[in-house]
């Protein structure tokens, strides 16, 4: 089925797919599947954690991101990778999609002062993956932990169940937030960090 979205910046429709079929585990064919998405559901695989997940074309608004968030019975949050001004300190904030990023609101927080959105270059380097695709599980590609995890409250607090892309953005997963914490993190040698953000006005 395709769905129709109207874009903040064009009057025409945005034309994308998403598969409603949900899965359970990886793919049965993954030979076009990349090989950075395979290591997600080894490492998923081999801590015994049970996931589903559905398949879509790259969406490209957040009301596409929403639609798969209702498939898989979440709410899509926010994913950010974000850098200090001098490009030595590197964050991934995870926040619910209703609360906004308010850098000095987080700044105060972490003690890191003029917070802005890391460049691709960075996001390839220390997560191996691309804009548009950032999730926590990019942090199994940084074994020497540059990158910082934060996690606003609220997703401890008031969901179960967690939603992340496989390190590609043409697939979405959905896990319990408890295997993240005690299962995922664990295993991939990352702490976490707990942030309070303001929620929209």
């Amino acid at each position: 089925m395709t769905f129709m979205s109207e874009t903040s910046t064009s009057q025409d429709p945005v034309s994308y797919y998403i598969d409603h079929t949900i899965y359970t585990g990886r793919p049965a064919d993954t030979t076009d599947r990349l090989p950075k998405e395979i290591r997600t559901y080894d490492l998923l695989d081999s801590l015994e954690i049970t996931y589903t997940r559905a398949d879509h074309d790259t969406l490209p608004t957040m009301e596409a991101c929403q639609e798969v968030g209702k498939l898989l019975g979440i709410e899509i949050c926010k994913n950010l990778f974000l850098r200090n001004t001098q490009k030595t300190a590197f964050y991934l904030l995870i926040l619910p999609g209703s609360k906004k990023f308010k850098t000095a609101a987080l700044s105060k927080q972490i003690g890191s002062a003029r917070l802005s959105f890391a460049e691709p270059e960075f996001m390839e380097q220390y997560l191996n993956i691309t804009p548009g695709s950032v999730s926590v599980l990019g942090l199994m590609n940084d074994p020497e932990n540059k990158v910082r995890l934060l996690i606003d409250k609220d997703i401890l607090e008031n969901h179960p169940y967690f939603g992340c892309h496989p390190c590609i953005n043409t697939s979405s997963l959905k896990f319990r937030t408890e295997d993240l914490l005690n299962k995922i993190l664990p295993a991939i040698h990352h702490n976490y960090t707990i942030v309070d953000l303001p929620y929209a006005e």
